[in-house]
Formats: structure tokens, sequence, C-alpha cells
């Protein structure tokens, strides 16, 4: 099979058939093999059924649906498990993002040797206050964070060779940093290819500000994750060992201070450096416990699924 097209959505019942209609059309032009794999995360519209009926009608169609909503980067992931084309690619589903992109980046991935191609849309067609400028300060901030060169970490569309799909695992909401776990996983070779903005069509965007601030959180964990996610200890235990150096160093001031240069001065616990002492050393043990809990709970945590199916056709 030469693509799988994985589409998450929520509510989005009104763009369903025409953007199927746009994904088929450019698909059966262009002799493709494919599937198209739609993830219901949740809909309280009638997503499902509209999903259900296309199913009906082409055995191509396949449907995920979630017992509840459980996010984008949950239903990414169930695609990604279920996806079989040899190019895995991702969309939104409310008509913003342009089906005609499909087989130029097809043709990146199987020929130009790429394991990723992100959209990057040059053009955009949301707020300026709103979105477009948090927009530009948050990928700003995920290029200096990550090393990876990329305009636009937060568009849905993207191509990937379906190896890197089977190796990362997106969870919580880090599907914005897809680009850098493939990174961390080894598959470097990635690009980026302009593609055509439109505005929405129907219904209203399911973001809001928050996801910006969300955004920054991601990243900073997920910058924690690639260089410490295996070995917590070797940055706690740093942080640990600086703080005890100097809580010990303030100690043996006051120890020499008392001993030999002013034996009849005022009491240690007086003095505010033996607070500073004190305190340095209780914090560098509490992250020496950090590094051993984050070392225990790495090792023996089990494998737990993040979101319950309720029902899958054509699979």
């Amino acid at each position: 099979m030469n693509i799988s097209v994985v589409i998450p959505l929520l509510n989005e019942q009104e763009s369903l058939t025409e953007l199927y209609d746009w994904i088929a059309k450019v698909m059966q032009s262009n002799h493709f093999s494919y599937e198209i794999i739609f993830i219901d995360d949740g809909s309280d519209d009638n997503s499902w059924e509209t999903i259900t009926q296309l199913s009906a009608k082409d055995k191509q169609v396949k449907g995920i649906r979630f017992l509840k909503n459980y996010g984008k980067s949950q239903a990414l992931h169930a695609g990604f498990e279920k996806a079989q084309g040899d190019v895995v690619i991702t969309m939104d589903a409310d008509l913003q993002d342009n089906p005609d992109e499909i087989p130029e980046l097809y043709n990146m991935i199987i020929k130009d040797g790429f394991d990723l191609v992100s959209g990057w849309k040059k053009k955009r067609y949301d707020a300026i206050l709103s979105k477009n400028l948090p927009s530009k300060l948050f990928n700003w901030a995920a290029r200096r964070t990550s090393g990876v060169k990329l305009h636009d970490f937060n568009c849905g569309l993207k191509a990937y060779r379906l190896e890197v799909v089977k190796h990362i695992d997106v969870n919580g909401e880090m599907h914005r940093y897809i680009p850098v776990l493939s990174k961390n996983a080894g598959f470097n070779k990635i690009s980026e290819k302009v593609v055509q903005h439109q505005a929405r069509k129907y219904g209203e965007t399911k973001f809001g500000m928050d996801r910006f601030i969300n955004g920054f959180l991601d990243l900073i964990t997920i910058w924690f994750l690639s260089r410490f996610g295996k070995r917590p200890m070797h940055l706690f235990g740093s942080l640990g060992v600086i703080m005890f150096a100097i809580g010990f160093g303030f100690s043996l001031y006051l120890g020499i201070d008392k001993i030999f240069l002013n034996p009849f001065g005022r009491l240690i616990t007086e003095r505010p450096q033996f607070y500073i002492a004190l305190s340095t050393m209780i914090i560098g043990t509490q992250f020496f416990v950090a590094g051993f809990l984050g070392e225990i709970i790495l090792r023996t945590k089990p494998e737990k699924k993040r979101y319950s199916i309720k029902s899958e056709l054509n699979f």
C-alpha cells in the first residue's frame, strides 16, 4: 500500500464527506493505493455516523472511535498503530489542510529519501493577534530548544516514512513535537514544504490560547525527556552535587572560622551562613532522592494504554 492518511477529528461532521471526496480524487488521479483512517476523538455530533456511511461505501475508509475525548496525540497514536502504507500522511479534518499537497509530500519521502516532511503554512488565514503571533513565538522557541529547524511545528499536514510512526510514542499533547520525537528516535532526515493554508469552512476551531501555554510547558518537558528521560539521575544527581557542595562549603567555612579564627564569637546557629548551608544540603539531598525515584520509576513502570476504543471500522 502506498499511502495511509491519518485524520484525527472532533466534531467535524460537516467537513468529513467533502474531505473524503477530495482525498479520494487525489489518490485515484495519481493511481495510489491508499487507506483513510478517521479517528473520532469523542465527538458528540454525527461525525461517527458520517464515518460509518463512508466506510460502508468505500472499504479503504477505516474508522476508530474513542470512548471519550482523549486528545489529538492519543488519536494520532491510535492511527499510527493501524497504519500500513509506505508513507503516512497526517492532516486535520477541518478542510484547512489541502489534500492536493499529498503527491508531492509522498515523492519527498519516497524519491528524495526524507524520513519526515512537515508542512509550513507560510501564509495563514488565522487571526493575527490570537494565533499568528503566538505561533511565531512558539515556533521560534521550539527551534532554539530542539535544534530542529522547522518554521511550523504545529502544522497538522505532515508526511512520514512508515518506520518513523512505528518507532515514536506520541502521548500527552506531544503531537506538536513529532519532528523532535522523530529526531530523538534517530530519524534525522527531516524537511519541510510550504503548503497552502485554507480558511476554516465549517464550525469553529477547537483550540484556544491555552494551547500555546501548554505548548511551552510541553517544550520544557520534551527538552528534559530528550536529554534525561532515560537517565534522570544525571540531571537530579548533578543538581544535588552542586547544592550539597555549596552547603558543605559554607559548613566548612563556619567550622574553620569558629575553631581557628573566632572561637569566642557568635554561635554558629546565630549566623545566616548556617541556614544557607543547612538549606542547600537538604535541597541537595532531595535532588538525589528525586533522581533515585526517577530511575526506579523508569525501570518498573508498566506499559499502560492511554485511551479506550469504543468501536472500529474496516480493520
